[in-house]
Formats: C-alpha cells, structure tokens, sequence
C-alpha cells in the first residue's frame, strides 16, 4: 500500500446496523480490493445518522470535511474518491463542493460517478431483477421501491420505467416513496394484471428505514399493506443494492474510470 495513496468512500449512511455491513461496509470491501495500493477511509453525508450513531453505539464516522482532514493529516497526495449515492442529487453535489475547497491539499483529485450516471447503468440496474427474482411468474409482479427526489433525477425511475416496458416486461415496475411518480405505476400495474403476487424491493443502495417502515411495515399505509388490500400476497425483499456483486462491481468500474483520467 502506498502511504500517499488514499481511497474515500462517501456514503449517506444507516443507521440500521444489520444493513451497513451488507451493503456499505461490503461495498467499501470491495474497493478496497480493487485499489490495494490505497488507504481506504469512510466519511458519510447524513449528520443526523453520524450523531445518532454516535450516541448509540459510540461509533464516529467521518463527515466529508473531517475524511478530508484526516488524510491530508495522513500525508496522502492522490485521492480518489468514490460515493455510494444512486444518483446525483444534492447529496453527491455538496460532496463534490467540499471535495473541491479542498483540492488544493492534493496533488491529484478524482471522483466517481454515482451508481446510475449513464444509460449502460441503467440497463445493467435493470437487469439486476435476473439476478434476484429470477423465475418471475407471468401471474407475478417485480416492484421497486426508489427513493425519489423533487429534482428532475426523477427521470431514472421513469427511464426504468421505460426499459422494462420496451423489453416487454411488463409485470416489472418502479415506484417512489416520496415525490413522483409515487405508487401510482405500482398500482396501475396491479389493475392491469391482476396479478397472484408481488415481490418488493428497494431501489435503494441500504434496506434501511424505508424499506423496513414505508415498504415492508405493517401500518395500513405501507407498500407491503396497500398491496395485501388490493388482494394480491406481497412478499418483500429487505436486500440493499449495495448486497449485490454486480452492484459493487459498477461502484469499482466507476472508480476505475475516474482514476483512469
């Protein structure tokens, strides 16, 4: 390992302890084996998790300023700098900010792409329903669970969206928990197919809090409950995309990208 070689994985964070190691610490492992000549280090973007954690369990995690701090005070020179975010919101946009007021503390600086920055990404995240549903009944429904964002990046559920349809998958769908376009694809496809079962899963880097609460729980207004009313059995997936090697593989080719420039 080179002492002047660095490597910072720039997560949300969760603070649900099951999912962190099967999703962030698996992804920060895998990179690490892809980059065995730098110093991995680990900073999170969520304050509230980082001081929750903190508080709970005792475990300090790094904000992106203060990883910045410890390697420069490390003596690394090259950084590169790989985010476990989905897409590029405001998350990965003040990352990049803070990264770059203090670019000058490097000699070299590179930063990855988040996980679906280009159409190859979103073909290769759609696929990833093979990996994990792979004998899907036609009388069986596949739905993913997003985030969602009150940004235009909303276009990545809706381009999904568009890619199963055009390849004629048509008992796969996105939803949104928060903003467009919601459950509405989700229970426009119920309607249309009537279908004996859905498997839900997150399209989500962790299964945290929405997958466990807004997709899983067992309150009225859950996915997993709307879905029981409409008559059809749910059954959910609680796996983050950070579990998954195709997953973790696209985070080191987009490492890899960067660093290559």
């Amino acid at each position: 390992m080179d002492s002047k070689k660095a490597l910072l994985v720039v997560s949300f964070g969760t603070s649900v302890t099951q999912t962190r190691e099967k999703t962030i610490a698996a992804i920060e492992r895998h990179l690490a084996a892809e980059f065995p000549d730098r110093k991995l280090y680990r900073a999170w973007t969520s304050g509230v998790i980082r001081r929750k954690l903190l508080k709970t369990e005792g475990l300090q995690i790094d904000s992106v300023a203060e990883a910045l701090d410890r390697i420069a005070a490390d003596g690394a020179e090259d950084l590169l700098v790989q985010p476990t975010h989905l897409l590029d919101g405001e998350e990965n946009r003040l990352m990049i900010e803070a990264i770059r007021a203090a670019a000058d503390r490097f000699a070299s600086v590179k930063i990855g792409a988040p996980l679906l920055s280009t159409a190859e990404d979103l073909i290769a995240a759609a696929d990833i329903v093979n990996e994990v549903c792979p004998d899907l009944g036609g009388d069986e429904l596949f739905v993913w669970m997003g985030h969602g964002s009150a940004e235009l990046l909303d276009n990545v559920y809706v381009a999904l969206n568009f890619l199963y349809a055009r390849e004629g998958r048509d008992n796969i769908c996105v939803g949104t928990v928060e903003f467009d376009p919601g459950f509405a694809p989700v229970e426009e496809m119920i309607v249309r197919r009537s279908p004996r079962r859905a498997y839900l899963m997150p399209l989500m880097v962790v299964a945290g809090d929405h997958a466990i609460n807004d997709m899983a729980g067992d309150e009225p207004d859950s996915w997993k409950s709307i879905i029981a009313a409409s008559g059809v059995e749910p059954v959910c997936i609680l796996r983050g995309l950070g579990e998954i090697e195709s997953v973790q593989r696209r985070y080191a080719e987009h490492a890899k990208n960067a660093a290559a420039l």
